[in-house]
């Protein structure tokens, strides 16, 4: 729908034409999953989306095979998408090739795919199932009735003298408007002082190393030529997109809500300036300015549903303080709050409802409640660079450890079965308390 049908569909619309089963707030990955799935299941489902696609999303575009899974749990067609097959994790003066596991659930393969291209592939999807997609639907706030549940969204249409505010109900609402969550928050669902919080940083670039079939992981950035120069703060990647483009960046983590405060684009220029001649890194190549973004982690924002609201994603801290990813959990567990949600509205009564969806918030807690956690440990650990640089020198040259610690970082393990170190994993992380 182009902006002016947009317009003209919404000031001809009446009133009936902004009701739905369910609403969702936000068309990035964990939005256009959830919806899709609710579609599916034969509901009547509004996707509201602040902007238009096709829009931008700071993040380092690399789909773990987790995450790979989940796009093809929804159909979408994958075909020109750059595959890869694994890591090549550097630090510590060594460099190892890290295969991504085969598991039950996932296949052995990663993928890159640029979030322009992504998140609108998957908005694109769920529309196909049968979603209703309203792009251009800036989301400004909460209905709830006189008992104070959620029931619907007001929302601003158009710019300037010619916008208005429109009020969407529905039965149940799913905030996943991203790191921002300001549904979530103007509800007084405030994120948590105590969870990690990462900030990444990444431009595109015109580089052979664009058409690679591994994704590159730098455990240390240095100032200049490694042990004649400082360890700075933070780690790098480079994640070939294919097309001779790659999607270079850094980021780092603070065990706090309070971001790390560093210089980012010196550090970034520093870094890549010391990057191989031969891979071209330079400015002329450079496509586009350098952008950062926060990313919130280890379920950073609770409770995730409360009273017809469903947090899910972004929104709800559903990042990997491992690896910064957030793409696989935001899908998965779309998928989880749909399953739930169609449960919920079988039921007659508020209170059949919401323990209904006691089953969405248990599943998350299932699977990353005790993973976040050793998370938490781990940021505390490589918050200081020396301690990193420590762990590379000596774990790198391991390969049977590098096995585990690589299914641990890009939460690769099997949840039950599988081999000893996934087993060690999910011992660890059910003896941890739950977050």
């Amino acid at each position: 729908m182009s902006s002016n049908e947009r317009e003209e569909h919404v000031e001809l619309a009446d009133a009936s034409d902004f009701s739905a089963d369910v609403v969702v707030v936000g068309a990035g990955p964990a939005g256009s999953a959830t919806s899709y799935y609710l579609a599916r299941a034969g509901l009547d489902v509004a996707l509201l989306e602040k902007s238009t696609f096709p829009r931008d999303k700071i993040c380092g575009d690399g789909l773990t095979p987790a995450a790979v899974a989940e796009v093809q749990l929804m159909g979408v067609d994958t075909a020109g998408w750059k595959r890869n097959k694994g890591l090549n994790v550097i630090g510590g003066g060594h460099s190892i090739y890290l295969p991504w596991p085969e598991t039950k659930s996932a296949p052995n393969f990663g993928m890159a795919r640029a979030r322009m291209q992504l998140d609108e592939d998957l908005a694109r999807r769920a529309e196909s199932a049968g979603v209703r997609l309203y792009e251009g639907f800036n989301v400004t706030g909460a209905l709830q009735t006189p008992t104070g549940r959620v029931c619907g969204v007001t929302a601003k249409v158009g710019k300037g003298k010619d916008a208005r505010e429109i009020e969407f109900r529905a039965k149940v609402v799913v905030e996943a408007g991203g790191v921002a969550a300001r549904l979530a928050t103007s509800l007084g669902i405030e994120k948590l002082e105590n969870r990690p919080l990462g900030v990444a940083a990444r431009a595109y670039f015109k580089s052979p190393k664009g058409d690679a079939e591994w994704m590159d992981s730098h455990l240390e950035l240095w100032s200049g030529k490694r042990g004649e120069s400082d360890l700075l703060p933070g780690y790098g990647w480079l994640f070939p997109l294919g097309d001779g483009v790659v999607n270079v960046g850094l980021g780092s983590v603070s065990s706090t809500s309070k971001a790390t405060k560093l210089p980012y684009r010196e550090i970034f220029k520093t870094w890549i300036a010391n990057l191989p001649e031969e891979w071209e890194m330079t400015e002329e190549n450079q496509i586009g300015q350098l952008r950062s973004a926060a990313l919130p982690m280890s379920f950073n924002r609770k409770p995730h549903y409360r009273d017809g609201l469903v947090i899910v994603g972004d929104a709800g801290g559903m990042v990997s303080a491992f690896d910064g990813e957030g793409i696989a959990p935001a899908m998965r567990a779309g998928r989880y709050a749909a399953e739930s949600i169609v449960s919920a509205l079988s039921r007659t009564s508020d209170a059949g409802f919401d323990r209904a969806m006691e089953t969405y918030t248990e599943a998350l807690t299932a699977d990353w409640g005790g993973y976040y956690q050793l998370g938490r440990v781990f940021v505390k650990l490589i918050e200081n660079p020396k301690i990193m640089h420590a762990c590379t020198k000596y774990g790198l040259p391991r390969p049977r450890l590098m096995k585990l610690v690589h299914k641990l970082l890009s939460d690769g393990f099997e949840r039950s079965g599988g081999e000893w170190d996934d087993k060690l994993i999910t011992a660890l992380a059910k003896v941890v308390p739950k977050v």
